[in-house]
């Protein structure tokens, strides 16, 4: 579950963005992002909230800017999003690099939190019932981003701009105005996604310490069909390929090189997009 987490923020937002008609294949630098905020602003007030909460505001920024490029100037999606992933890679090691790596010093993470009786059951205990407020989380917002796109007015305009957006401009509509506040949305929680791996996974910066999960959230979403609480469990089944090749990679008896089962993850995701190749359209 703590190994999904990421991409269960990651994925519920993307679902957002695509919902309004918006793809935006730069979440692994809006991650980073958020990653390095979170980091930095820990790191500065001791604050693990207010680290959060850097991290939701570092990836609204990225999303801003990719909102911009491709919503106000209508440049293309793809073009930018890879532009974004670039540029988040390389400001955020620059960064790390100028005022951090030689600090040689952590920060203090949110600590798990031990549920009476359930967290000392065998295997289940520790797997569900010890982790920390962050990873709980994940659960209300998986339920508060389905209520609120199939459930809610604003969901359903939401959807419908990226459906039928003339449609939806004819009808009055905002159609600029609701695919910036789904980009924003996506990218705030992506950016969550990342500071959770600072702030609640490990209690350092590293340069790519997303390492790829803001392209498997791409996946998940896919293979979700678009939905926030099927991006949920699809993240859940990711998080236990992630588990498995880090427990495959501590048994001695396992003679395969530890490359391919760090790759494990990678290879589930490519199998997964073919999978579900064709079957239904995307918003």
């Amino acid at each position: 579950w703590r190994l999904a987490t990421p991409l269960i923020f990651a994925s519920i937002g993307e679902v957002f963005s695509e919902r309004a008609g918006v793809l935006n294949i730069g979440l692994e630098g809006t991650m980073l992002v958020g990653a390095f905020c979170g980091f930095a602003a820990a790191y500065a007030t001791g604050s693990v909230p207010l680290g959060l909460l850097a991290g939701i505001a570092g990836g609204m920024l990225f999303g801003l800017i990719f909102a911009f490029f491709t919503i106000t100037i209508k440049a293309d999606q793809i073009v930018v999003g890879a532009a974004l992933n670039l540029l988040g890679m390389g400001l955020t090691a620059f960064l790390f690099r100028a005022y951090y790596v030689s600090t040689g010093k952590g920060i203090e993470i949110a600590q798990p939190v031990h549920i009476p009786f359930l967290s000392d059951l065998p295997f289940l205990g520790e797997a569900f019932f010890r982790q920390n407020l962050i990873v709980y989380s994940t659960i209300l917002v998986a339920v508060v981003a389905s209520l609120v796109l199939f459930r809610t007015s604003f969901g359903l305009t939401l959807r419908a701009v990226g459906e039928h957006p003339k449609a939806a401009d004819v009808a009055g509509r905002n159609v600029a105005g609701y695919r910036y506040a789904a980009v924003l949305v996506g990218t705030g929680l992506a950016g969550l996604g990342g500071a959770f791996l600072t702030l609640g996974h490990s209690n350092q910066f590293v340069e790519g310490i997303t390492s790829g999960r803001g392209f498997i959230a791409l996946a998940v979403v896919v293979f979700a069909r678009w939905s926030p609480i099927g991006a949920f469990f699809v993240s859940l089944l990711f998080g236990l390929f992630y588990a498995l090749q880090l427990m495959l990679q501590a048994q001695a008896s396992i003679v395969v090189p530890y490359q391919v089962l760090q790759a494990l993850p990678y290879i589930m995701t490519i199998i997964t997009l073919v999978v579900v190749r064709g079957k239904g359209a995307a918003p």
